[in-house]
């Protein structure tokens, strides 16, 4: 993508342009798209003092100036060049919406071009290097998600494929721990029910993240809370069998010894559950609603089977 023109054709591009543009930049010593103005000049005198900006660093100038390159030159193969080079020179200026919207022109204009994967990749950088802390809105991380997803499902074997992945797996962490702050905001204020919500999509939806052991572990507690042992118990096993020698197992095990869970006896076939403090009237065998004493002797009831995780749980080691 770079330009190598002579030395002598550089030098002589250098006095055509130094005087027209020595008033282009502004007062704050950069320059942005309205203070250029239009002054005629060939394609590659415009790509060369850009070029020669972009390698001093001066990121916004050099931007600014490829954009003129396509401006002035729309139907040359020097503007396909310069739309990507002006979304490279916004996002090294750390101007991440110009770069994300270069870039995204870049594809519009050119979706078949070679260079697309690399389009691709500068919008998913410029979402990427905008992720907020995760007290803050997460709509941010979100379009990096969705925008990285974009990239390897387009081109899942270009050179920027892996790099997008790693970057996945650290996005995901980054909205696990998201739903984790929330979730812990609601168990301060002991809404159990919407904390437990919270901790099971990430134990759901975001499996592979650090976040998983705490996140069981909390809804021990949550589950505790509610009234529901069973699950708290199922939890505690999940945590047991996946991170048997964390912190969080040992916590979750400590508070399943201090609430140990006493499973209910299954009822006998045809008997409704009664409520607490319901006394069962005297009525003689066979009467609708009431079950004999001795029906469901040697009977297959429902039994708990709460399959994996439904278990004792072990100590931890």
């Amino acid at each position: 993508m770079r330009i190598a023109p002579s030395r002598s054709f550089a030098l002589a591009m250098i006095a055509v342009v130094a005087v027209p543009l020595a008033g282009c930049a502004n007062r704050g010593g950069g320059l942005k798209k309205g203070d250029v103005p239009y002054i005629a000049r060939d394609v590659g005198t415009l790509y060369t003092l850009a070029k020669r900006r972009l390698d001093e660093r001066s990121y916004k100038e050099a931007a600014v100036l490829f954009d003129e390159v396509e401006r002035q030159h729309p139907y040359s193969i020097w503007a396909r060049r310069a739309q990507l080079m002006s979304a490279f020179s916004y996002y090294m200026d750390q101007s991440y919406t110009e770069s994300i919207q270069a870039a995204q022109r870049f594809i519009s204009v050119h979706p078949g071009n070679r260079d697309a994967p690399y389009a691709y990749y500068l919008i998913a950088l410029g979402y990427y290097e905008q992720i907020a802390d995760v007290t803050r809105d997460q709509k941010i991380t979100n379009q990096a998600m969705d925008a990285l997803g974009e990239l390897v499902r387009r081109y899942p074997n270009s050179k920027y494929a892996a790099d997008a992945r790693l970057k996945m797996d650290l996005v995901r962490d980054h909205l696990a721990g998201k739903e984790m702050e929330v979730g812990r905001f609601y168990e301060t204020r002991g809404q159990w029910l919407a904390a437990a919500l919270r901790f099971r999509n990430v134990v759901d939806q975001y499996q592979t993240t650090t976040h998983v052991p705490e996140a069981l572990m909390r809804l021990t507690e949550a589950y505790l809370a509610l009234g529901v042992p069973e699950e708290a118990q199922k939890a505690a096993a999940v945590l047991g069998a996946n991170y048997p020698g964390t912190d969080w197992y040992k916590r979750a095990y400590k508070l399943m010894q201090e609430h140990p869970y006493k499973p209910t006896a299954p009822l006998p076939p045809g008997e409704l559950p009664i409520p607490l403090g319901y006394k069962k009237p005297d009525a003689a065998p066979g009467t609708p609603g009431i079950a004999p004493k001795d029906q469901g002797q040697g009977s297959t009831g429902a039994t708990n089977t709460g399959g994996a995780g439904s278990g004792p749980v072990p100590k931890p080691k």
